[in-house]
């Protein structure tokens, strides 16, 4: 082809030669621009969640009671449908289960202290059920479900807002911590977490300190008044306070038997404030508080700004165990780009496990929920609709199962994102997603590598698809190629 060329003018040979490089070097870039590689573990993965969220506003529970989840307006038969479709065999199967808990356990003044040592815990002083009883509920049948497939829940809960009495303004969504009050915060964690365990029979593994107690400016500038009815419960909790709390929490669990729940240093509302709000340089600076963390949380809200991995890996330098959980994100429009934001909190922020915002919604949100996407809407008419996010959630929440590995995925097409979950030696299968979040269909070929199966079954969601079986897919010469539709996700598992 070189020696005819000879006879073409030097410029059309040149334009030639230019076109069959780039031609060539097009279609080999091609080949690598896409590919997962389950012989390569980032990290391991505990799993994905969900979130039921009870009384998260309310000042006064006896005047106006909250149930924000919407159990209480279903029958039987309603929640037994939702909780299979969450929990169920052909569910979400998540692994990990959050539960709030709010300030109104331990009374609305120092009158309701159980006694005078906070090392000393009287249950018999503490309303755990009033405003609990949904979300326990949910929990406890969510539980029953997991454990008859043969799987678990690990249950982190997380203090809304202390008790009233606890804070210098003493009254509900009181800004300040009283330091005075510490042991008796932590006192009221251990209480609740040892009545979920002891009493409820519920696996919790974590006690998560705060609900973004970073966001000062909720509050006025005197703290005088508890801010606006929107905001749910939380307090400030400043980043030298949380690294001074730690220790303080780890020993009074201790105390009443709970060595083997782990302590979290709260949740910013996003991994971005987590850094530069101060959190994680403190933590890493305190040894006592340090010692005393057994996992890394925080929310994941916002864009690829706030998803940064400075925190958890300036935490990881010093102890490389430690895993890390985005506790709640926003769903997002309850499309594709809903996966991409999760794909973030894996890949970019270097997370062992994502819970979003409440999987169930009702319009029982004082001002309107600023984060509406949800998996289930409840219209507290007695109906419910699944949502499209519940199914653009399940094929990414299907496929990492506890106990399996973030695997190593490359894609240089902005368009198209891929997560992937190798089995690691668990009994789950080999599992990637696929989305396409561009404005057009897409013919993708994927190279796989580290995988024995040479069949994938397939499930779609889209527009028009509701995690609709496609059928399988044969891996061929190590690749596996599909056309994938515009808004669309795919996830692809290992024929076993």
């Amino acid at each position: 082809m070189i020696e005819n060329m000879r006879s073409l003018p030097r410029a059309v040979s040149a334009a030639f030669l230019a076109a069959a490089f780039f031609a060539a070097s097009a279609f080999a870039g091609n080949e690598q621009e896409l590919s997962v590689h389950f012989d390569k573990k980032i990290r391991d993965w505990d799993g994905f969640g969900v979130n039921y969220v009870e009384a998260p506003q309310t000042r006064d529970y006896k005047k106006q009671p909250q149930e924000y989840g919407g159990f209480s307006t279903l029958s039987e038969a309603k929640r037994a449908e939702i909780l299979d479709l969450l929990f169920g065999a052909d569910g979400l199967k998540p692994g990990l289960l959050k539960m709030f808990f709010d300030p109104f356990h331990e009374g609305l003044t120092i009158e309701g202290n159980d006694n005078s040592d906070p090392r000393k815990l009287d249950q018999s002083r503490f309303d755990h059920k009033t405003t609990t009883k949904w979300m326990r509920y949910f929990a406890q049948e969510g539980l029953k479900r997991q454990r008859a497939r043969g799987a678990d829940l690990q249950i982190i809960t997380t203090l809304y807002g202390p008790p009233a009495w606890t804070t210098k303004q003493k009254f509900v969504r009181g800004r300040d911590v009283d330091p005075s009050m510490m042991e008796e915060i932590a006192e009221y964690i251990a209480a609740w977490v040892k009545f979920l365990r002891d009493e409820e029979k519920l696996p919790v593994r974590y006690a998560s300190i705060h609900n973004e107690g970073e966001d000062f400016s909720r509050w006025p500038t005197d703290g005088t008044w508890g801010g606006y009815a929107r905001h749910d419960y939380n307090a400030y909790w400043h980043s030298s306070l949380v690294a001074k709390f730690l220790p303080i929490l780890r020993s009074i669990l201790d105390v009443n038997g709970l060595q083997r729940v782990g302590v979290t240093p709260g949740e910013t509302s996003s991994w971005e404030r987590f850094i530069h709000y101060g959190y994680a340089f403190a933590l890493a600076d305190d040894p006592r508080a340090l010692a005393s963390m057994g996992l890394i949380t925080s929310h994941g809200f916002g864009g690829p700004q706030q998803n940064t991995p400075m925190g958890v890996e300036h935490l990881r330098l010093r102890r490389p165990e430690l895993h890390a959980w985005t506790t709640s994100m926003t769903w997002g429009k309850m499309d594709s780009s809903f996966l991409e934001l999760v794909r973030q909190q894996i890949y970019s922020v270097g997370v062992n496990g994502v819970i979003p915002w409440a999987t169930l919604q009702t319009d029982d949100w004082y001002g309107g929920d600023p984060n509406p996407g949800t998996a289930i809407r409840v219209d507290r008419k007695g109906g419910y609709i699944v949502e499209p996010g519940y199914y653009y959630f399940k094929p990414v929440s299907r496929a990492g199962q506890p106990g399996m590995a973030v695997a190593e995925v490359v894609s240089a097409n902005p368009d198209i994102q891929l997560m992937a979950f190798a089995a690691n030696g668990t009994k789950h299968p080999d599992a990637f997603v696929v989305v396409n979040s561009g404005a057009r269909n897409r013919d993708v070929r994927i190279r796989l590598t580290g995988s024995k199966a040479q069949t994938f079954h397939a499930y779609q969601t889209g527009p028009r698809d509701r995690y609709r079986p496609m059928g399988d897919y044969t891996v061929r010469q190590g690749n596996l190629e599909i056309t994938i539709p515009t808004d669309t996700v795919i996830g692809f598992f290992a024929a076993q």
